[in-house]
């Protein structure tokens, strides 16, 4: 995408998919349309049955620029995003902000997101760039997401250090220029899955630094089934573009050389 091309962001809406979720989302809402109150908030909940749902009801009743959209079941990160981005494509917003919903991103980074997007097409809130930090975390936890990152930027040459972060912004015409129709990642590895297309499709992706609090209410989402989708994934992405380099350098290798006299 030309440098030139990135007009301002007038229309932004923040993703926040949900799942049992009741206890923090009000303060999540409250402090995000503190902070940025030009943006929307679009919450994505899964059927939750704490009541989450009606939680969000309740708050979109108080403030017109808080939407929600109730899905039939819980079916992973990435469906609930897809849905977001669909709805809020079609409403014509210029920017789709991901957050959780558990307090771990915190609403006053949004304006260095959005201040970063002047120059890019993708933003991303890093936790593992100078500046970065996480609040609260066990070493083991440290050492899972640094090595998970690392392998993601060894495997796919992605020149990109916090390729998990569930913390971004990506331009409407990003996602447009993407290619959603054929994600197949449902859990975390969603994000590394939509970095990677950013990467490969040659848009500008920048990383800013974020605090990440570890939630101190409700329950995390993490689970090993998680961590095992993301390695098979990542894994089968990785051979793919190695061999695919490896088949190039045959290819250059065997083409004739002429030298002239």
């Amino acid at each position: 995408m030309p440098e030139t091309a990135r007009p301002p962001l007038r229309r932004v809406a923040v993703l926040i998919p949900t799942y049992n979720e009741r206890e923090t989302l009000p303060e999540v809402v409250r402090r995000l349309r503190e902070v940025v109150p030009s943006a929307d908030v679009v919450v994505l909940d899964d059927n939750s049955p704490d009541g989450t749902g009606e939680v969000a009801d309740a708050l979109a009743a108080g403030d017109a620029q808080v939407h929600v959209l109730h899905r039939a079941g819980k079916e992973g990160l990435g469906a609930a995003y897809l849905a977001g981005f669909r709805w809020a494509l079609a409403e014509g917003y210029d920017a789709l902000v991901e957050m959780d919903a558990d307090g771990s991103h915190r609403p006053e980074h949004l304006p260095d997101l959005l201040r970063a997007a002047a120059d890019a097409d993708v933003v991303i809130g890093s936790r593992w760039v100078r500046g970065g930090s996480v609040v609260n975390w066990p070493l083991h936890r440290k050492a899972l997401s640094l090595g998970g990152n690392l392998y993601v930027k060894v495997l796919l040459g992605m020149p990109v250090n916090d390729a998990t972060a569930g913390y971004r912004l990506y331009r409407a015409d990003a996602l447009r220029a993407m290619g959603l129709r054929d994600v197949a990642s449902q859990g975390y590895c969603f994000q590394t899955d939509l970095t990677w297309r950013a990467v490969k499709e040659g848009l500008t992706v920048v990383e800013v630094p974020i605090t990440f609090v570890e939630r101190e209410l409700g329950t995390s989402k993490m689970s090993r089934d998680i961590v095992l989708e993301s390695l098979r994934l990542i894994t089968s992405w990785g051979v793919r573009h190695r061999a695919r380099q490896v088949s190039g350098l045959v290819a250059a290798a065997r083409e004739p050389r002429w030298h002239s006299l």
